[in-house]
């Protein structure tokens, strides 16, 4: 753990209840799948989102990044199963890639030199109001339109 960075509970807990939080892929596949490392630490966000204590963003770009494993690995019904419980409006909001999103994302693109996805995950989140996003890639130091908050490495 980085001495200079709070843990994820740290971030979380400084968000009030009732934030919307957009979540990048990794931190999704890793809790989904129970990452021996990382699972554990991103346990306290889906269990916050779970308990109603923020609300949970997901752009369409993390669903589509998300379903292609399974879906390369053959397992269809694990993907259809994921697919369900992310369009839960209970936990999480699903907004779509729009032209506006769109146009945002290659402006951040342009701006920090993301990558498409990662350009259009910030994007979603600004557009759409939320208070932070949680990511696992550090493409997303240089950005400060949004907290971006991530497990010490």
């Amino acid at each position: 753990m980085s001495l200079n960075q709070p843990s994820l509970n740290q971030q979380l807990d400084s968000l009030p209840e009732g934030s919307l939080i957009a979540i990048d892929t990794a931190p999704l596949i890793y809790w989904l799948e129970d990452h021996p490392r990382w699972g554990a630490a991103y346990a306290a966000l889906f269990e916050g989102l779970d308990a109603g204590r923020w609300q949970g963003l997901l752009s369409t770009v993390t669903l589509a990044e998300l379903l292609t494993g399974p879906l390369q690995q053959g397992r269809d019904e694990l993907a259809e199963r994921y697919a369900a419980a992310l369009s839960d409006p209970g936990s999480f909001q699903l907004a779509s890639l729009t032209p506006t999103i769109a146009m945002s994302a290659a402006r951040l693109r342009a701006r920090y030199r993301l990558r498409l996805p990662d350009a259009v995950q910030l994007a979603t989140a600004l557009q759409c109001g939320a208070q932070a996003l949680v990511s696992h890639d550090r493409d997303f130091s240089g950005c400060d339109d949004l907290p971006i908050l991530t497990a010490p490495r």
